[in-house]
């Protein structure tokens, strides 16, 4: 990533950590990370480009509507501080670019107020056909709205 407060960040999602997401010795789980990073990418998809994952992979839509959506491929987490109950996190997550049928995201997790890097991230999501069961292209328009952030779009 580049230097702290240049990427282009997309979105930056906050979220406060519960008691549940603890472990024994009281600070964040480490599998709690990547609920983080896949709450934020919902709430960008689902601002930027109507994306709704659930409703892509069910049976039942309109006519001659295809079911596809993204799957996660690949996810690296590099945890750099602890974070506890209570705390307060902004995730912030960047588009890093795409493949022929992949979106590749990075994302920074810090406490909010002071920006103390918590984690960073990078994840592979690829645009999948449930119904072939197949990994196809994103089409360009696809591309144009996952490209926009949330706050360019009214």
């Amino acid at each position: 990533m580049g230097e702290p407060g240049t990427e282009p960040w997309l979105i930056r999602h906050r979220i406060v950590v519960r008691f549940s997401d603890c472990d024994p010795l009281g600070h964040v789980n480490n599998a709690r990370y990547s609920t983080y990073l896949e709450e934020t990418r919902i709430v960008l998809w689902r601002r930027q480009a109507g994306i709704e994952l659930r409703r892509a992979a069910q049976t039942g839509g309109p006519a001659g509507q295809k079911r596809e959506g993204f799957i996660l491929a690949r996810a690296e987490i590099d945890f750099r501080s602890q974070a506890h109950d209570g705390d307060e996190l902004e995730i912030r997550l960047a588009l890093e670019g795409f493949g022929r049928t992949s979106a590749t995201y990075r994302y920074e997790i810090v406490m909010a107020g002071t920006g103390r890097v918590v984690a960073s991230a990078r994840t592979v999501q690829v645009w999948y056909d449930y119904d072939a069961g197949k990994p196809v292209p994103l089409t360009e328009r696809t591309r144009e709205l996952l490209a926009t952030s949330v706050s360019d779009r009214k």
